[in-house]
């Protein structure tokens, strides 16, 4: 049995998926089980990070977790707390998923959210791997509405590069990491193949949907105005957008061959990944009638 939290969240659903489909049997943790949607003979349970017995009846009867917990700054303790949970209920090994950067000093605040669920699983006595994925390709779904409209992409890492990964593969390295030996001890920085900035990807888009792109610079107290009328804490946008001058710097120019080494392949480039989520920037008939 493999427990699985954030069992709704972008990698926690596609490793849910990528586990059932290998035969593995799989326990899905979510606040909100009547809204999970799940593949057949997925048990699915509820628990609360912040309710850590509804956690430790999550974990019951596991051999192995993976651990999604950090949100933002107000959560910085939550992996700490759940791998806890997971070893007193008897997981021997878990997979933490963490973030490229971390503990980077030149990151900031933001760069030491996952330190104490790493430190956790370091020091937990299990079988522990860290993974620490770049810029998810999904990242980009943020632009769908601009891209349908035909306004312009905004942009907040100006010419900064990445090793934008498509999220499946972090899935595939975290289903690896779970279900066989020799990942124990590891943590894995995990990128695709090809350095991209925004513009790049952009063009990606333009090219795919057949039509030019535009792209806008969004300045730096424009985003946060944006971010904390949309519901997000000051510390939580002032840590995002250190993130994001970070990568605008050049910080996150970095692509390794890890995903390579676990999974004998290549890692997937943003050009498949749009190229499978290609309906997602397409207009709908709603959408022209209403231009």
């Amino acid at each position: 049995m493999i427990v699985v939290t954030g069992a709704t969240g972008t990698i926690g659903s596609e490793l849910i998926r990528q586990l059932a489909a290998r035969g593995v049997r799989v326990r899905a943790v979510t606040r909100n089980p009547e809204q999970a949607r799940v593949p057949a003979g997925v048990e699915v349970v509820r628990g609360d990070y912040h309710d850590l017995d509804s956690m430790a009846v999550a974990m019951t009867g596991a051999a192995a977790a993976f651990i999604v917990g950090v949100l933002g700054p107000d959560d910085a303790e939550t992996d700490r707390a759940l791998v806890r949970t997971a070893r007193d209920a008897g997981v021997r090994r878990i997979v933490k998923l963490s973030a490229i950067g971390t503990g980077n000093p030149e990151l900031g605040r933001v760069g030491t959210w996952h330190i104490p669920g790493e430190e956790a699983a370091r020091e937990s006595g299990l079988e522990w791997t860290i993974l620490r994925p770049t810029s998810f390709a999904s990242n980009t779904l943020s632009w769908a509405d601009a891209v349908r409209s035909g306004q312009p992409v905004p942009n907040l890492t100006g010419t900064g590069s990445q090793g934008v990964i498509d999220p499946r593969d972090v899935a595939a390295v975290a289903a690896e990491a779970l279900v066989m030996p020799g990942h124990s001890g590891r943590i894995y920085t995990l990128t695709g193949p090809a350095l991209l900035t925004c513009a790049d990807q952009v063009a990606t888009l333009a090219t795919l949907l057949g039509h030019p792109l535009d792209v806008v610079d969004v300045p730096e107290h424009v985003a946060r105005d944006h971010m904390i009328s949309a519901g997000m804490s000051p510390e939580f946008a002032d840590g995002a957008l250190a993130g994001q001058a970070y990568v605008r710097a050049g910080g996150n120019a970095t692509v390794t061959d890890d995903v390579r080494q676990v999974l004998a392949r290549a890692p997937r480039s943003y050009a498949e990944w749009a190229a499978d989520h290609a309906s997602s920037f397409t207009p709908s008939v709603a959408d022209q009638n209403a231009t």
